[in-house]
């Protein structure tokens, strides 16, 4: 079924009235008068609705019910990455959302090849794609994306939830199906990952002395965009929501 969000959209007195960008995907998508789709707040809020009329200015569909998004996990998760080379953190964005996250956010650290000097420049375009990913998903919100800074700026946000994972590959480190077991009812969580090549010792030893988790993923050598998709979804397993 078809998934709008409510950008451009009035709802009043049962009729939801869209019009711009999603008037335009409206036509692009061929739906007629008859077919139901979905207009969502952005807030987790689903409306149900049934078309009635469109055009290429605007669509006008009827309010059929009103729910709650069945798709939100019960966990808000922050997945903050070092930033990756390329387009992996395009691929970051997309299945972190699909998976649940409620943020993507990415910093840089010590093996960061990739150093921007305006990333704001690519939000919009990484904003779009976590928009695109939600529809596809059927999530209730559109999760944000956004800059952390350094390592620093991440972890001080890792520190703000119930619980905070840093993921490292090497030496000292928590097996995370523990961590994940005992942090079941967790509402709010963080999980950082490195950049090509992972993170220094000294890095591992910051977020140990912050009081964050660091953890072991396992003898297997995961990319730097696969790395996050993983944990989080161990979480989501680990929380309930993957039942």
């Amino acid at each position: 079924m078809a998934r709008f969000f409510m950008a451009g959209t009035n709802i009043h007195g049962g009729r939801a009235i869209i019009k711009g960008r999603d008037a335009e995907h409206v036509q692009v998508l061929r739906l007629r008068p008859g077919e139901d789709l979905v207009i969502c707040d952005g807030q987790g809020t689903d409306y149900k609705c049934r078309l009635v009329k469109a055009d290429r200015e605007q669509a006008e569909a009827e309010v059929l019910e009103v729910v709650r998004c069945p798709a939100e996990p019960t966990v808000k998760v922050s997945v903050l990455c070092g930033l990756p080379k390329g387009d992996r953190s395009d691929y970051i964005i997309q299945k972190s959302v699909e998976a649940g996250a409620e943020e993507i956010l990415f910093f840089d650290c010590a093996r960061c090849i990739a150093k921007p000097d305006k990333p704001e420049k690519k939000l919009e375009r990484w904003q779009r794609i976590a928009e695109e990913a939600a529809k596809q998903s059927g999530r209730g919100i559109i999760p944000q994306v956004g800059w952390a800074g350094d390592l620093a700026g991440a972890l001080d946000l890792a520190l703000k939830k119930e619980l905070g994972l840093f993921l490292y590959e090497t030496g000292e480190r928590e097996p995370l199906d523990r961590v994940l077991e005992a942090s079941r009812q967790v509402r709010t969580a963080a999980l950082i990952t490195g950049p090509e090549g992972g993170f220094e010792k000294f890095e591992a030893d910051l977020a140990r002395i912050a009081g964050l988790h660091v953890c072991s993923m396992g003898e297997r050598i995961l990319r730097c965009e696969t790395a996050p998709v993983v944990a989080l979804t161990a979480l989501m397993y680990a929380t309930g929501n993957l039942s």
